[in-house]
């Protein structure tokens, strides 16, 4: 029995190590500078003037830089004219939509 509660635990153990390196991680601005300067991700003011150009009269509430499965993504928050908040998210590496959303 004590065999099985250990290797249970290892399992365990593996797997919330795989689950974590999958979780979405925030970066930080010294994190998304060095990126930027190595050519890896646009610059954030493209991306921000992209966004807002979707929804005009915007104004940004958050604007995030993340890593998800080995890839970055801006995450921004928009409130619309209208007052509705949207959630955009484009892939920092090419500036393609990945999603726009009511939030």
């Amino acid at each position: 029995m004590k065999v099985n509660v250990r290797i249970g635990g290892r399992v365990a153990l593996v797997l919330l190590v795989f689950c974590s390196s999958l979780a979405a991680r925030d970066l930080d601005q010294d994190e998304a500078l060095a990126l930027r300067q190595q050519g890896v991700i646009l610059p954030l003011e493209a991306l921000l003037q992209q966004a807002m150009e979707r929804h005009p009269g915007s104004r940004l509430l958050e604007a995030e830089l993340e890593k998800k499965h080995g890839k970055y993504a801006y995450e921004v928050e928009l409130v619309t004219a209208e007052g509705v908040v949207r959630e955009i998210k484009l892939d920092a590496s090419t500036g393609a939509l990945i999603k726009d959303e009511e939030d």
